[in-house]
């Protein structure tokens, strides 16, 4: 007997034996039990999710010798005859091929006549969206008030494209794709029965690829099995379908923790000398971060059997929630963008390299130089030296800061001196040096760790503190690379400080963003923005005057002001007077 492929093997013959639609089964179950049988179903969903089996189980119910049933016998002649596609009254046409007015006429001709065996005629018009504007007219009538005896079934991957007119007619059940957990299931299930050897992680594999469809996953089955003689084994079925190595994605992300260029390159080369697909890597690379950022949260999402377990929590604890947001964005966008790129392998190693770019000393998750606030204890634990990345984030706040304007927005607090002409005392390190590249005195920044790991010693006389107290000035131009932290600062009203300590004011409405980690951070940045410490304290309040209110009061001002300007316009008043023009709303906007 010649070989039968498993998609056409296994295709359910009953709605007990149909995986994934299960809201599709149940209502079609309860309707054949109550005898409410519509006389027009239209069943969507993409390619492989169920449609013609459904089509076909119905048909059997309907004809089933035992009776209208939910549960055809599947020993009747009816029923035999449907399942190997030999029934008289059971009608499957390709609306891709016979998509004209004269097929449709032809079909609705042969419809008035009686069943020959059965008690139904049933006419399954597969993808349905392919027939001309013609033939749907031409079936409007009959599908409205066709014969008692024949019941239309309808199925189309692309439900857009079928008029109104003949979707409310009909009864419509949208097929959804099958999750991958489903999928993998069922082919443990089949290969089970088959007594094939199987792997399963390989299904797991197989399931991704599937997209969802069980058809697919039950061919790519058939391959895998051809591949691997006679058994599913997960390094056949990467190099099958071109996956990546997990171990290779584990690699990656530890030289993002460690901001290992070089290493990061080498893997890439490595993979690309395997002829690993790029794309899937960037996808499955998404699909790890996002295993790893929902783990952090709850650690029981990786099963306990999981082979890499270990593994993944230790990547988990490297790792900031800054950061797993950061290199998942980067990721998506970079795998929406690799067929713009000259090559898959050089979109792929961009991707990487600009991962490690935008990743700044904020994100890293060594604890923060000692700090304290509301009450807190400090913390131990020394500052680590800064990376590659790092110090190129800080040299470039350096520049800017060396060349920002020095003319302050206006001040929330008094300042405590008069000017800031006069340069600072310097701190007894190494910062003589950067406050000499400028007029205006800097305060050393992140630089300041390349020479000591530990946090600016505070001496028996401390450098003399002079700031003039403009916080909206000190976020926007010292605290604008910190995520969420910064967040957290636009969101604060400066209410006091001196040179050892600073009292700050958050909303009610913004509270949330007062964490400790959160605060641990903005004290560290502080703490690098001044050279010594600073005891940071945090008050909540109904309302605070933050510079994030201060700029939407501002933006709210060139709003109006925009608005006022085009409306006073004497042209746009012409044209509203004379022709009835309006103006759409929210379509003005400030130029500034």
């Amino acid at each position: 007997m010649s070989y039968q492929v498993l998609a056409r093997k296994w295709r359910p013959k009953s709605f007990g034996s149909l995986v994934g639609q299960d809201h599709v089964v149940q209502a079609l179950s309860n309707a054949l039990t109550q005898q409410r049988l519509h006389h027009a179903y239209l069943f969507t969903g993409t390619r492989g999710v169920g449609k013609t089996t459904l089509s076909r189980i119905l048909a059997k119910s309907l004809n089933c010798a035992t009776g209208i049933t939910a549960n055809p016998c599947g020993e009747c002649e009816a029923c035999k005859a449907i399942d190997i596609g030999r029934y008289v009254d059971y009608v499957e046409m390709d609306a891709a091929s016979n998509r004209g007015i004269a097929d449709m006429v032809s079909l609705l001709e042969q419809a008035i006549y009686a069943p020959s065996s059965g008690r139904f005629k049933v006419y399954m018009i597969d993808e349905v969206h392919m027939l001309t504007k013609e033939a749907f007219n031409a079936m409007l009538k009959t599908l409205e008030e066709p014969p008692a005896h024949v019941k239309f079934i309808l199925a189309t991957t692309d439900p857009q494209k079928v008029p109104v007119t003949i979707l409310s007619r009909c009864l419509q059940f949208n097929l959804r794709q099958m999750a991958s957990s489903t999928i993998t299931a069922h082919l443990q299930d089949i290969l089970g029965q088959e007594q094939i050897i199987f792997e399963a992680p390989a299904l797991q594999l197989i399931a991704r690829a599937a997209n969802g469809s069980m058809r697919d996953a039950l061919s790519l089955t058939d391959q895998a099995i051809a591949y691997g003689n006679q058994s599913v084994r997960e390094t056949d079925v990467r190099s099958m379908l071109g996956a990546i190595d997990q171990s290779y994605l584990y690699d990656l992300v530890r030289a993002l923790v460690a901001s290992d260029a070089t290493a990061l390159l080498q893997i890439a080369q490595q993979m690309d000398a395997r002829s690993i697909g790029f794309e899937s890597a960037l996808n499955d690379l998404a699909a790890l971060l996002h295993l790893l950022a929902v783990a952090q949260y709850s650690p029981q999402v990786i099963a306990e059997d999981h082979p890499e377990r270990q593994t993944l929590l230790a990547l988990c604890s490297q790792l900031t929630a800054e950061m797993l947001q950061l290199y998942y964005q980067i990721c998506i966008l970079g795998h929406r963008d690799i067929g713009l790129a000259p090559d898959p392998y050089a979109g792929f190693t961009m991707t990487l390299l600009r991962m490690l770019a935008f990743k700044t000393d904020a994100m890293t998750p060594s604890s923060p130089p000692p700090t304290s606030h509301s009450g807190d204890n400090e913390s131990g634990n020394s500052r680590t030296p800064l990376s590659s990345g790092g110090a190129r984030a800080a040299l470039a706040q350096t520049r800017q800061a060396a060349v920002a304007s020095p003319e302050p927005a206006v001040p929330q607090v008094a300042p405590p001196a008069p000017v800031m002409q006069p340069a600072p005392t310097p701190v007894q390190t190494a910062t003589t040096i950067a406050q000499s590249l400028t007029v205006n005195p800097i305060a050393p920044q992140a630089v300041l760790p390349e020479a000591s790991s530990e946090p600016p010693p505070v001496t028996e006389e401390p450098a003399s503190f002079s700031w003039d107290g403009n916080w909206r000035l000190l976020v926007e131009n010292h605290l604008s690379k910190l995520g969420l932290v910064r967040a957290l600062a636009q969101n604060c009203e400066l209410v006091s400080y001196d040179a050892d300590q600073m009292t700050l004011r958050i909303g009610e409405a913004h509270k949330h963003l007062a964490s400790a980690n959160y605060l641990d951070k903005l004290n560290s940045a502080l703490n690098n923005h001044f050279s010594r410490r600073i005891k940071l304290t945090i008050q909540i309040d109904q309302e605070a005057n933050t510079p994030a209110r201060q700029l939407a009061v501002e933006k709210a001002e060139l709003q109006d002001q925009a608005r006022d300007a085009i409306l006073s316009d004497h042209f746009v008043q012409g044209l509203m007077q004379e022709m009835g023009a309006t103006i759409v709303p929210n379509s003005i906007k400030p130029l500034h």
